[in-house]
């Protein structure tokens, strides 16, 4: 999926465009199925100042056990985030964020995105449909993190799961902040999500273009 293109690019591409608008330049991306097409992919880019280390970490290992799997290479405070989302989230300020909240980890709260319309029923008939509103109450991980290096304490094996295991320990002993953003987020979880993308790219309307 870090692979499908979006105005040509893979989304991958314009995902380390944002970090590298923002100063950073140094990734290790974990490589799992088809990961050598990754591979390929950016031993033949030589435009960007970056630095690239793409790492196999297992064809069938969880979302926390590939991040235990690069701890060898990570000595300080780092960013991480999924292949698949884009945002317009400064950067700058959720590091600053993180670092002056002292916690192992941030991770960037956001708004869903509107997916569906919304009734209003009477019994069995429709009183109104309309739009979903997005509750200001209801926030969901956007990924976008900012995490310590004693966040590998927290992760067993490559069979944990980031989300379930490592974060909810977090949350459970307060060591998890939320940098909450109102601005642009879209996963591309979809065909749909990939087709609302493409058409904000032809459009020139590109919240997540900072580059």
């Amino acid at each position: 999926k870090p692979m499908i293109e979006i105005g040509g690019k893979p989304i991958l591409l314009h995902i380390m465009k944002i970090y590298s608008y923002y100063g950073i330049n140094d990734f290790i991306i974990c490589c799992g199925y088809k990961g050598e097409i990754i591979k390929e992919y950016f031993e033949d880019v030589k435009s960007e100042p970056w630095n690239v280390q793409t790492i196999d970490t297992g064809l069938e290992t969880m979302t926390g056990g590939r991040l235990k799997r690069i701890e060898n290479e990570i000595d300080d405070t780092f960013c991480m985030t999924y292949g698949d989302g884009v945002s317009d989230v400064n950067l700058n300020d959720l590091i600053l964020f993180h670092k002056k909240n002292q916690l192992i980890g941030t991770l960037t709260a956001i708004h869903p995105p509107e997916r569906f319309g919304v009734l209003d029923l009477s019994g069995n008939y429709v009183t109104a449909f309309h739009e979903k509103h997005r509750g200001e109450a209801s926030w969901i991980n956007g990924g976008f993190f900012v995490s310590e290096t004693d966040i590998f304490d927290f992760i067993e094996n490559d069979s944990t799961i980031l989300e379930k295991h490592t974060l909810s320990t977090l949350a459970k002993q307060n060591q998890l902040n939320a940098f909450k953003h109102t601005g642009f987020w879209q996963p591309m979880d979809t065909l749909r999500d990939k087709n609302y993308l493409e058409d904000l790219w032809s459009s020139g309307n590109i919240p997540w273009k900072s580059w």
